[in-house]
């Protein structure tokens, strides 16, 4: 063996190999440190634009790690180490876990997209797919709503994007619909007065736009009021059930009747 043949050589890759080294470090550390700042850029951009915290953590999260892993890639490739079939073993993989998860990967798009669009907000009073609620949480996987009588519901973000949303609170104001029935022998000009004079008294009924008081229907057994008066979103329930105590009231105290359903039975006899 000839080592002063081979110690030249021997130098040689070493020094290359070393150089190589060097680069794949030097790739990993400015690499990392410029994924840590455009993280940082992202959170406070998402922070400032008030978006949902649970966005924010996901956002920087799915930016890092693709960062990363294109910085692992890129030092793995200066060390001289083939990465085309890493490349192609990671996509297998990543296809097979996205099949494998496509309904919970759908449950996330959701969840991007409703954060991102905010079609819900926390705080929120919704209506969807049959179930109505306070938005308590939106989550990645699903939304949770709260019931007024304080129930639970987990709804998927993919079952919730793909329903129709009725949002109660996405306006300041919202139309209280009622309607009061009268029998066919009342004055109707008098219960509208009546009704007006209650809702003009409401300090939580607004002005503008004004109350409509109509005749809507006239039905088999009575007149039917139609009263739409306007007030704040947050005064519906409170207005709604006051208003409909004071009518029935002053019904009574002003011989109003609410008549009922009811049937003539006629008995022939032989």
């Amino acid at each position: 063996m000839n080592w002063k043949e081979i110690l030249p050589e021997l130098q040689k890759y070493v020094t290359e190999f070393g150089i190589h080294i060097i680069s794949a470090i030097a790739i990993l550390l400015i690499g990392f440190w410029i994924s840590k700042t455009l993280t940082r850029i992202l959170k406070k951009v998402l922070v400032r634009r008030n978006v949902d915290f649970t966005l924010v953590h996901f956002s920087t999260s799915a930016l890092k790690f693709a960062l990363y892993l294109f910085v692992i890639i890129a030092a793995v490739g200066q060390l001289g180490i083939e990465t085309t079939s890493f490349i192609a073993a990671l996509g297998a993989a990543g296809l097979a876990i996205g099949l494998a998860l496509q309904g919970s990967l759908a449950n996330v798009a959701a969840g991007v997209m409703l954060i991102i669009f905010r079609q819900v907000k926390v705080g929120q009073f919704v209506e969807s797919g049959g179930v109505s609620g306070t938005v308590e949480k939106v989550g990645i996987f699903n939304t949770t709503l709260v019931t007024i009588d304080n129930k639970v519901i987990f709804i998927p973000n993919s079952k919730l994007i793909n329903d129709n949303i009725i949002n109660y609170s996405e306006k300041d104001t919202r139309r209280i619909d009622l309607v009061f029935s009268i029998s066919y022998e009342d004055d109707i000009d008098k219960t509208k007065n009546i009704i007006r004079s209650l809702i003009d008294a409401d300090p939580d009924i607004l002005k503008e736009p004004v109350t409509l008081i109509a005749v809507g229907e006239l039905s088999d057994n009575s007149v039917n009021i139609f009263v739409r008066p306007w007030v704040n979103t947050n005064k519906v329930l409170d207005v709604r059930f006051r208003l409909t105590e004071q009518i029935k009231k002053k019904f009574d105290e002003e011989n109003i009747s609410i008549p009922f359903p009811q049937s003539d039975v006629y008995i022939h006899q032989r």
